[in-house]
């Protein structure tokens, strides 16, 4: 299992509100089969629509935390969102909120979201687009961002948090950690004991 306590990196601003699932990763990419390539169309029609799109700036190219605004992947529930996101980079999510089903298929694929007040936001955007290799800190046990002299206080929720931190937010590698027991466990079962 990996645990998930500290992610650090350079940012990307993209510091919108409700910015929803169809603009993360447009409805014609989810027909993958699986979610190999998928990075690459993160944004791709406000990237299309905007040159200065920010995913497309080659100074952000290695970024790896996202900075975003309120109500982040709201709309529909797709999980490619924040598979696409994970795909192009984004290792960390810092907003000043998120959408709940978005928030939690984050966390299942162990890409923390933090939250923080706007104008620290703001802050920090500024400061990712005044000096793009800027090295930023998120730190989920201490529960605070820091970039150059500052540290910025941040929130999750403690379930969340607790699962990015123990490892536990890999359901894929509890189950093949548990392999011999679930394996012991079916044995015993009448109905499944014949398929074991």
């Amino acid at each position: 299992m990996t645990q998930i306590t500290q992610i650090t990196g350079t940012g990307i601003p993209l510091l919108l509100d409700d910015i929803d699932t169809d603009r993360i990763i447009p409805a014609r990419y989810l027909r993958c089969v699986s979610f190999d390539g998928i990075g690459e169309h993160a944004f791709r029609d406000d990237r299309e629509q905007h040159e200065a799109h920010p995913f497309d700036h080659p100074q952000h190219q290695e970024a790896s935390i996202l900075v975003v605004g309120r109500n982040f992947g709201c709309g529909s529930s797709r999980e490619h969102a924040p598979q696409s996101l994970l795909r192009w980079g984004v290792r960390a999510i810092v907003g000043e909120s998120f959408a709940e089903i978005f928030f939690g298929n984050c966390t299942a694929i162990g890409l923390p979201c933090v939250t923080a007040e706007r104008s620290a936001l703001d802050a920090l955007a500024n400061m990712i687009a005044a000096d793009p290799p800027l090295e930023i800190n998120v730190d989920l046990q201490a529960d605070e961002v820091r970039y150059a002299d500052t540290v910025v206080p941040v929130e999750m929720a403690a379930s969340a948090r607790d699962a990015l931190v123990s490892g536990q937010w890999d359901f894929l590698s509890q189950l093949l950690d548990n392999a011999d027991a679930i394996h012991e466990t079916a044995a015993r079962l009448p109905n499944l004991s014949s398929t074991v």
